[in-house]
């Protein structure tokens, strides 16, 4: 009889040990990776082909901020009219000009400096929003490694009520528990098998959601990616160099409109020449002129304050940018750190005990020494907790797609095509 409970005692413990500590789910033949999903996402991005419009708008800014004023080609007719000898339409004067206004400041210069700037700031805003797809990417295969992981331990939660139905059963059969034992062992497994449909369900939706970013299909999942807490014993890298230069080309095309506005401020002079006819003698005479504004009320200072202005804000921008940055990174990093310790603990300390506690509440169970009532809350701890280890290492893995995004762990899979100018 002790060798029959020994026998019954060593196989709960090593089922209730492997239940325990064994990996979320097994790996699968040929499951996809994070680098694999992210390198779909960005192969797929549906707007990418609006860069190539934008950059055909901004180069044809460029083109039209170096085009030079137009000349001008008029004719001024005098004295077609009047009074006593000028009443007659023979004594006009024609005048033909050719007139051309030059500019000056180096207004033609700054405006291709300004629309050479947007050119880059568009592809570096594009940078950017390819980098916070691949975010959402990230974060959308996080959910679906945790779907994987919550519906193997669903399968284990069904497998722990159907082991502890069959318990009970002998039990009740022997007359050793009363029939509601039965009834409530009952109910538990129908719960089981509810929540392991209802994990399935999401499991299957987040697999759907992943798979959308590159037009969806069928893939696998394993759910062991989410083990990985690797990350948390690495220093992080700089803030994004993606996110800083494009505040850096921010700034620099408000430079540039600082120099549009200067340049705004010099005064063009307009030429003119031109040839006179003279219809008193049928003579012909060439005329030259010209004249200059005097600058004496627009001198464009208020525009050129607030260039001036915004400027500085650009400066002002990038460096409380860098600043907030590069506090996100440590506040991610020291989460990381938290998480990663509490993960590991909830392992080796918390669940090993649930899990021992589950052997010994059972055999005490068969021996008449528990109640049903202990064994499952002996259950419901062990379950419990492994439950709280995969949300924590689902918010560990949050936080290591958060932390991707703040130092652009990604920018490698920027189309080169796309960001090559910009660098």
């Amino acid at each position: 009889m002790h060798s029959a409970i020994q026998g019954r005692r060593a196989r709960s413990w090593l089922l209730a040990t492997a239940l325990a500590l064994a990996t979320p789910l097994a790996a699968q033949a040929n499951p996809l990776t994070l680098a694999q999903a992210l390198e779909r996402a960005a192969a797929a991005d549906p707007s990418r082909p609006a860069l190539a419009a934008r950059l055909s708008a901004a180069e044809a800014g460029v083109r039209q901020a170096g085009v030079r004023p137009n000349p001008v080609v008029g004719v001024d007719v005098e004295d077609l009219a009047g009074s006593g000898p000028y009443s007659l339409v023979d004594r006009a004067q024609a005048t033909l000009y050719y007139e051309q206004t030059r500019e000056r400041g180096g207004k033609r210069a700054a405006r291709v400096a300004l629309a050479r700037g947007d050119i880059a700031l568009s592809r570096l805003r594009d940078d950017v929003r390819v980098l916070d797809l691949l975010h959402e990417a990230d974060l959308a295969w996080v959910e679906a490694v945790f779907g994987e992981a919550e519906t193997a331990l669903a399968a284990d939660r069904l497998a722990l009520a159907e082991r502890a139905r069959g318990e009970v059963s002998r039990r009740v059969k022997a007359a050793r528990d009363p029939l509601f034992a039965g009834a409530r062992a009952d109910a538990l497994v129908a719960e089981a098998r509810i929540a392991l449909a209802q994990a399935r369900t999401r499991a299957a939706d987040a697999r759907r959601a992943l798979a959308a970013y590159w037009g969806g299909g069928e893939i696998e999942i394993d759910a062991a990616a989410l083990e990985d807490l690797s990350v948390a014993g690495r220093v992080a890298g700089p803030a994004s160099p993606v996110d800083l230069a494009l505040l850096d080309a921010q700034r620099d095309l408000a430079s540039a409109r600082v120099r549009v506005e200067e340049s705004k401020a010099v005064q063009d002079p307009t030429w003119r020449a031109g040839l006179r006819y003279l219809n008193d003698d049928g003579a012909v005479a060439a005329v030259v002129g010209g004249s200059i504004p005097l600058g004496r009320h627009d001198t464009n200072r208020g525009a050129i304050d607030q260039a001036r202005a915004e400027r500085q804000a650009a400066d002002l921008d990038l460096a409380g940018a860098r600043s907030v940055l590069e506090r996100r990174i440590a506040a991610a990093q020291a989460s990381l750190a938290q998480k990663a310790a509490e993960a590991r603990r909830i392992q080796d300390e918390v669940v090993p005990a649930n899990a021992r506690t589950v052997d010994l509440v059972r055999d005490g169970f068969n021996r008449g020494g528990f109640s049903y009532l202990d064994v499952l809350e002996a259950q419901k701890a062990l379950i419990e907790a492994r439950s709280r280890r995969l949300v924590v290492l689902k918010a560990f893995q949050v936080d290591r797609a958060q932390l991707d995004r703040l130092t652009g762990a990604h920018a490698r899979l920027i189309p080169a095509s796309v960001s090559e100018s910009a660098r």
